[in-house]
């Protein structure tokens, strides 16, 4: 493909992604005519109408729409192309993307980063949080090389390892002296306690809702928050309780594990890539080092 025939590709996909030649043409640092003069070559060669221009928001044809899908995959394969060419495989040098839903930067990124640096220091990270569908969406449009989320319903074209499970309690502060914390903690006395929780942006928020669903417990939360560190300042400082992962207790001093009766169900944390995309060495080398890290640190084996 062509030069010339790549730049009309960006310059269609862009005019589609504004509705509107004059924002399309300042976010390729283009003048109005140029992009316009591009685009309608384009149509010439391919001897169809590609935007409809007649309305105030420029739109795709049916051509338009299908052309931009091939386009958009086409751009997407040259690519992860162009990075395996450039992928060096001693690892002195190499690029990772990693989204991770928010829950893990608490307690497993810090540990997995250290390892690569110290495995691999030659290998730049791009580390994102967001949500399991936008790690998923990012995955199959290239955006991503590698995510760890959880092993659920997935979109088609996802493949999911499984890493280790991940378990739920109820977590307080430091316990008042000689009170016993060991016993478990039956379902409804939930109801007395007062709650400090994930916002709902989170799986695990969903997750412990489904929980007190199913047991009929309607929860006084005080407290939302969109940070785990913020729930264990919280909880460390104040009489409110959270649920939080088994992992995060472990790791904070001032933080008390109280076992609930039935216990909140477990989940799989998983690791995700695109079915069908280019393994680069870094992120086979960040899956290598992800199984040894999960192993050595003792997590429950993934079913």
């Amino acid at each position: 493909m062509a030069v010339l025939e790549l730049r009309h590709l960006r310059y269609l996909l862009a005019v589609a992604e504004h509705g509107n030649f004059t924002r399309a043409a300042e976010a390729l640092h283009i003048s109005q005519p140029t992009l316009s003069q591009q685009i309608k070559q384009l149509e010439r060669t391919l001897g169809v109408q590609l935007l409809d221009r007649t309305g105030r928001t420029v739109r795709l044809t049916d051509a338009g729409a299908v052309y931009t899908d091939h386009a958009r995959r086409a751009l997407r394969d040259l690519a992860a192309a162009e990075r395996a060419v450039h992928d060096v495989q001693d690892l002195s040098r190499g690029h990772l993307r990693l989204g991770v839903t928010p829950s893990f930067t608490a307690y497993l990124m810090g540990p997995l980063i250290a390892e690569l640096h110290t495995r691999h220091p030659g290998i730049d990270l791009t580390l994102v949080e967001m949500t399991q569908d936008r790690i998923e969406v990012a995955l199959l449009a290239d955006g991503l090389d590698l995510g760890i989320a959880f092993a659920d319903a997935h979109l088609p074209g996802i493949t999911a390892t499984a890493l280790f499970t991940e378990a739920l309690t109820l977590v307080i502060g430091t316990p008042r002296p000689g009170a016993d914390q060991t016993a478990p903690l039956a379902v409804g006395k939930l109801a007395d306690r007062q709650l400090a929780l994930l916002s709902d942006d989170f799986a695990t928020r969903h997750h412990i809702d489904a929980y007190f669903t199913r047991h009929r417990i309607t929860p006084r939360i005080t407290v939302e928050a969109n940070s785990i560190q913020a729930l264990t300042e919280i909880v460390r400082r104040t009489a409110l309780a959270t649920v939080l992962p088994d992992a995060v207790t472990h790791d904070h001093p001032h933080l008390t594990p109280v076992p609930l009766d039935p216990p909140l169900p477990t989940r799989t944390v998983a690791l995700l890539r695109r079915t069908d995309a280019y393994e680069s060495a870094a992120a086979l080398a960040f899956s290598r080092l992800t199984h040894d890290l999960v192993r050595t640190r003792g997590y429950t084996p993934a079913p």
